[in-house]
Order: C-alpha cells, then sequence, then structure tokens
C-alpha cells in the first residue's frame, strides 16, 4: 500500500434492516475487526446511520444530521475527482409529511458504505460504479487483504450523485 500511515476505515451502516442486510453487514465488520487485530489498519470504526436523510438543512438540524451530510458531500467529491459514480447507492427521493401537505427531498442512504482514509485524505468510497463495474465493500476488503492500492478503475462515462 501507498502512504505512510496505515488506512483508517469507516463504516456506515443502516440502522433498520431489509431483510438478509443484517448477515452481510456483521461478516463485513468481522472481516474489519480481524484486519484491525492483525494490525492492517490504523482504526476502523462502525457509524449507524438511518435509511434517508433530508438534502436541505433540515437535516442537520442535529449534530449526527450534520456529520452525515457532510461526509455525503466529501463522497459525492471523491466521486467527482474520481470519475465514478455513486447515484445508484445514494438515490434521491421527495419525501412526503402527511401532517402538513409538504415534501422535502431526502437522500437515501445505502445500507452499508465504507469511506477508507489514507494520510489524512479520502482514498475510497465502496459502493460506487464506473461504467457497467461496481466496486463493493467486500471487493475493496478483498483489494485490501492483498495490499492493493485504494485506486478505481474509473470508465469515462458516469454520472455523480447531483445536487
Amino acid at each position: 500500500m501507498t502512504g505512510t500511515e496505515k488506512p483508517r476505515i469507516e463504516l456506515y451502516v443502516r440502522s433498520l434492516l431489509p431483510d438478509g442486510a443484517h448477515g452481510r453487514q456483521e461478516a463485513v465488520i468481522e472481516r474489519l475487526k480481524r484486519l484491525d487485530a492483525e494490525d492492517k489498519t490504523e482504526s476502523f470504526s462502525v457509524i449507524v446511520w438511518g435509511k434517508q436523510i433530508a438534502r436541505e438543512s433540515a437535516g442537520a438540524r442535529t449534530e449526527e444530521g450534520e456529520y452525515i451530510l457532510n461526509r455525503v458531500a466529501e463522497f459525492k467529491q471523491w466521486a467527482l475527482s474520481n470519475n465514478v459514480s455513486l447515484e445508484s447507492f445514494y438515490q434521491k427521493q421527495s419525501v412526503g409529511n402527511e401532517t402538513t401537505d409538504e415534501s422535502y427531498d431526502a437522500i437515501v442512504l445505502p445500507v452499508m458504505g465504507l469511506a477508507e482514509y489514507q494520510d489524512g485524505e479520502l482514498r475510497h468510497v465502496a459502493p460506487c460504479s464506473s461504467g457497467d463495474t461496481v466496486f463493493t465493500i467486500p471487493d475493496r476488503l478483498d483489494r485490501f487483504e492483498r495490499g492493493e492500492p485504494a485506486a478505481v478503475e474509473a470508465d469515462s462515462n458516469v454520472s455523480i450523485l447531483s445536487d
């Protein structure tokens, strides 16, 4: 691996899960625990997020909401810089409020998201895609275990999560 530091890994997990997702989350957490025990990471943390977050300032009414929106913005910037897409994993949705008959825009968060930082910089976000190629969390962990860098091979015809 490149860089002078071991990577710091952040795993984002959804709190309320669709069927079958809990086992996949546990498997990834166990792999991260093993990598940490083998001293291959600086650290790893598991951050719980919900199913969705409001895209406007309403989503940032709490410290946790602001943190998630900032991370998603950072992920979007990374995707733009690496010419990959997050669009199918961070979907936009209009959410109606039955009490007020108003709606707001929200970002539907993936069941799991992984951010890898090295030397203080975001080096990889999973899942992401480039053309027809999807870079999953298990794929990245496989590459990490083989000592391969966090780079993605980008296709020039991709879109990012837009505002």
